[in-house]
């Protein structure tokens, strides 16, 4: 009962920042004119969100982190080098896509930063978080816990920590199309691996990695209230790397990687449809997709966006519950 009411306050303490957060911060950026450019070719809907703002993934940011602080000052967590690297990894990638959105918004374009300077910087923190892990006792290998196999990876477990690293966040950074879409996928993932990450009892600092979870779960809900349809805010590149950022992290320092497939399966499946979708034009000069990823091209079928947000949400929990019952239990 003490994890059930642990994690209850998490929850409600995120909600309640996020939420008075967000009401001011949605003012804040209507008034400097932080907007979000949408470019044409995402179809006749999404033209009338041109010059919403962005940056809101600050309204679950500063919340995550100021309750964390809240809760050290406190004597309630303790401060464990798996978490260091989870707020490492969570503010790093909130940084590089503060950096992408905020040229953006002055060049009032969807170029950003380049593919190159993107991929360096998401590099050098894979090499940091690599190397925290291994000074810290990690050991390099993949577990598969169901059939009770280690792997071992040597140095190449740094690439598989980019890989996964870049691939989550990207993969959460697709998703974010529609309103409400990549939040909610976020909240149902985060409550996830919280359950998962309070199972791992032989991890340092296990409690403080779930609570971080269920703190995020509580924040994004607040976020929500703001971003749901018809959003007054978008979460951004700031929000979305962060937040898939955080995800593979989790992932890999409960060693729940394989789980992160099912947890993550929308992100996915939304990230698969677009490579599929260049390399059909780039290769067979034919389309796959009516439009890529996958949620838009269900809306040129003519869906609802509510609709779509809703279909996409009931698999991701489905996905999540699948991926409970192997991470806790089988």
């Amino acid at each position: 009962m003490l994890i059930l009411a642990k994690a209850s306050l998490a929850i409600m303490l995120g909600f309640v920042l996020s939420m008075i957060f967000g009401f001011f911060f949605v003012k804040f950026a209507r008034k400097n004119q932080l907007g979000q450019y949408v470019s044409h070719t995402v179809g006749e809907r999404h033209l009338k969100k041109n010059g919403t703002p962005t940056m809101g993934g600050f309204i679950f940011i500063i919340p995550v982190l100021f309750s964390l602080f809240l809760l050290y000052l406190r004597n309630s967590i303790e401060i464990s080098h798996n978490l260091v690297i989870l707020i490492l990894v969570f503010t790093s990638y909130a940084f590089l896509g503060f950096l992408d959105d905020y040229l953006k918004i002055k060049f009032k374009n969807n170029k950003g930063l380049s593919v190159s300077t993107k991929f360096l910087l998401q590099m050098i923190i894979a090499l940091v978080f690599f190397y925290i892990f291994m000074k810290n006792g990690g050991e390099p290998v993949l577990w598969i816990t169901s059939l009770g196999i280690t792997l071992p990876m040597g140095w190449f477990f740094g690439i598989f920590i980019l890989f996964v690293l870049v691939g989550t966040s990207n993969a959460v950074n697709i998703t974010d199309g529609l309103d409400g879409l990549a939040a909610g996928l976020s909240v149902i993932a985060f409550l996830a691996f919280g359950i998962i990450s309070w199972n791992t009892g032989w991890m340092q600092g296990y409690e403080e990695v779930a609570i971080f979870c269920f703190l995020l779960v509580g924040s994004l809900l607040g976020f929500m209230l703001y971003n749901t349809h018809p959003a007054k805010i978008f979460m951004g590149d700031l929000g979305s790397l962060s937040l898939g950022g955080a995800l593979a992290t989790v992932a890999i320092l409960t060693r729940h990687e394989l789980s992160l497939i099912l947890v993550g399966g929308v992100f996915i499946v939304e990230t698969i449809s677009s490579f599929v979708q260049i390399i059909a034009i780039r290769k067979f000069h034919k389309k796959i997709f009516k439009m890529a990823p996958l949620h838009h091209h269900f809306e040129q079928l003519g869906w609802a966006e509510t609709d779509i947000v809703k279909m996409f949400w009931v698999i991701g929990f489905l996905l999540a519950m699948a991926a409970i019952t192997y991470g806790v239990w089988i």
